[in-house]
């Protein structure tokens, strides 16, 4: 059962991979985070107070801005991985919670506010969704190691994150907020665009060491806000808050492949993701308005997430050393590229 749904999971969400590295077409406005042109430009763009950027994180277009801001910034780092910084590998993170927002996963699941519903509180993101507490830290905390990394070089002012309306001790709002209650995570967001920005300078610059990092940093943020935000899927129907343990349990999979998060392959990957909220009565291998490929990726998300607990995470640990060389990682995405092309 384990190798099976690991198999199909790996298979399913990695298809997609052979169709983006086809060729660097430049993109349509379809194929970035709704709303991306309305999103601050840079960090100038956002509102000066007592010497200080503010930035409100629980607004969608000011969570989009501090993406867009580092996209901006690490553009010349990967400008040979693609035209119109396509191949910049930060566009798994907007591109997620451009998916997140679209799908309704940012609105308050509670029902107790009009957070992310109504027409002048559609841009807010709810302190109360499970997936905008998660986001945060695959959002503000990135930042603020790029911050301190200097990917913005040297800042005149302070940044400051506003806090929530509420469960305001679940966050940091500052570099050094953050340094004093996470240095691990912020160091590993830090060393990752630290070195991003060292070896591209003196052009000895490996993508697939890029993606080792970024991948270590990204399933660090989960690992850390998982535990912390349990209390969060309450608020969400069983299936959905099933689906969204499942995604996090499958991104360490994911992770260690070095899946390519540049735009034309998040892409193509987000268009097998569920295209709205799972409610009561949702049964995931039959759910009529998705496609056939939704329902299975969500399937093998749920039998791989059983697979690897049932295992006692050992299912895991196995992925992992197999994918452990750059060797191991050719070859898998070769195995893979043969199985979705026959």
């Amino acid at each position: 059962l384990g190798i099976h749904a690991l198999l199909v999971v790996t298979v399913t969400l990695n298809a997609v991979t052979a169709t983006a590295w086809s060729g660097n077409k430049i993109t349509g406005e379809d194929e970035y985070p709704p709303l991306w042109d309305l999103a601050p430009e840079n960090l100038m763009a956002f509102p000066l107070k007592d010497n200080k950027i503010v930035i409100n994180a629980w607004n969608y277009l000011e969570r989009l801005g501090v993406y867009k801001s580092l996209l901006s910034a690490s553009a010349k780092y990967f400008s040979a991985f693609g035209p119109q910084n396509i191949g910049n590998i930060l566009w798994g993170l907007p591109l997620q919670h451009g998916w997140q927002f679209h799908t309704g996963r940012l609105a308050d699941p509670s029902g107790v506010t009009s957070c992310g519903y109504e027409d002048e509180d559609l841009l807010c993101i709810s302190v109360r969704s499970w997936w905008a507490c998660m986001n945060y830290y695959l959002s503000v905390i990135p930042f603020l190691g790029a911050v301190e990394a200097g990917l913005f070089g040297q800042l005149p002012f302070e940044v400051e994150i506003l806090p929530p309306e509420a469960q305001k001790d679940d966050f940091c709002y500052s570099v050094t907020d953050c340094w004093s209650r996470m240095p691990k995570l912020m160091d590993a967001w830090k060393i990752f665009f630290e070195v991003t920005v060292s070896t591209a300078t003196f052009s000895s610059f490996k993508l697939d060491d890029a993606l080792d990092l970024m991948w270590k940093a990204h399933v660090a943020s989960i690992a850390y806000a998982l535990p912390k935000f349990q209390d969060s899927l309450k608020y969400l129907f069983t299936p959905e808050a099933d689906f969204g343990v499942d995604w996090a349990n499958a991104v360490d999979f994911i992770a260690a492949t070095h899946f390519s998060t540049d735009l034309l392959t998040v892409n193509k990957f987000q268009a097998f993701l569920p295209p709205r909220m799972l409610v009561e009565g949702d049964v995931l291998s039959s759910i009529s308005d998705f496609s056939p490929q939704q329902n299975i990726v969500l399937v093998s998300m749920n039998a791989l997430h059983k697979a690897n607990k049932l295992t006692g995470g050992s299912l895991l640990k196995l992925w992992q050393k197999v994918m452990s060389t750059e060797a191991g990682r050719k070859i898998g995405r070769k195995l893979i590229e043969i199985l979705t092309s026959s």
